[in-house]
């Protein structure tokens, strides 16, 4: 029978830590960890073989059937502890205390593999985004994100719950020199802009491809550009000036999938 340990003060150390590591990535990318939130993440982060070091169960959902069998899974030397509902709600910032929090160890950067599509993040800032994209990158059957030392923590709780467990699916390459990545594929090369020569609907997106995506204010950097095969535009008949970048991301990468599956409807 695993021992749980009940927690009902918020000056209790552990409960302190936790809060830390929850507000201050500095702290989180410094001791190599990440916090995930609800029985969801912390599912999907159990099934792709994360490594669980504490979990904060509130002491309201120890009897759910989906909490007591994340807990059995759980290897022994994982902590669990049980909180006071008052005190969950009180060091998560959801607007609903999570059944589960979990503080797991953040993922070994993976081996870049021979890949025919990946994803190029600079300096993208907005946790809500960053995560919509890497939802999208997973959904759209890419494994492969390259992000610069200048964006938002990608492992951020915001991120996180955003991705809704996009990053166990995904390759994530931290503080990637970017330049040198996109130098080195060898596929098309392709960075959007209001400015592009072509529409994305007119360019072949059935090669391999890189896509390049910058920030929100900024947009891709000149370095950057200048070493891409070309600059799509996504075409907007209405009044919007621009797009979000998580939806422009997302049409790119969809846009893709659509050419493939016809191009292989079409061979078939």
């Amino acid at each position: 029978m695993r021992e749980i340990k009940l927690l009902s003060s918020a000056q209790n150390d552990t409960i302190k830590h936790l809060a830390r590591l929850l507000q201050h990535g500095r702290d989180r990318r410094k001791q190599g960890v990440m916090v995930l939130e609800g029985i969801h993440l912390c599912q999907t982060c159990l099934d792709a073989g994360g490594v669980f070091e504490q979990v904060f169960v509130n002491q309201q959902a120890l009897p759910d059937d989906e909490v007591r069998a994340l807990l059995a899974a759980l290897p022994a030397s994982a902590m669990v502890f049980a909180l006071d509902p008052g005190l969950c709600a009180k060091v998560s910032a959801l607007a609903t205390a999570p059944e589960i929090l979990a503080l797991c160890r953040r993922p070994s950067a993976r081996a870049a593999l021979m890949d025919d599509c990946r994803l190029l993040l600079e300096d993208i800032q907005d946790p809500g985004n960053l995560g919509t994209i890497l939802r999208s990158a997973a959904a759209s059957g890419v494994t492969q994100v390259y992000l610069s030392a200048g964006c938002v923590d990608v492992y951020s709780p915001k991120v996180l719950r955003a991705g809704m467990g996009a990053h166990f699916a995904l390759a994530l390459h931290e503080s990637a020199d970017l330049l040198d990545e996109l130098q080195r594929f060898s596929g098309t090369k392709l960075v959007t802009s209001l400015a592009g020569e072509r529409s994305l609907y007119a360019q072949d997106l059935t090669v391999p491809v890189a896509f390049v995506f910058g920030n929100e204010g900024a947009g891709v950097s000149a370095a950057l550009h200048a070493v891409a095969d070309a600059k799509v535009r996504i075409p907007m008949p209405g009044s919007a000036e621009s797009l979000n970048v998580a939806m422009a991301a997302t049409l790119c990468l969809f846009e893709r999938v659509r050419q493939r599956e016809h191009l292989t409807e079409t061979r078939n």
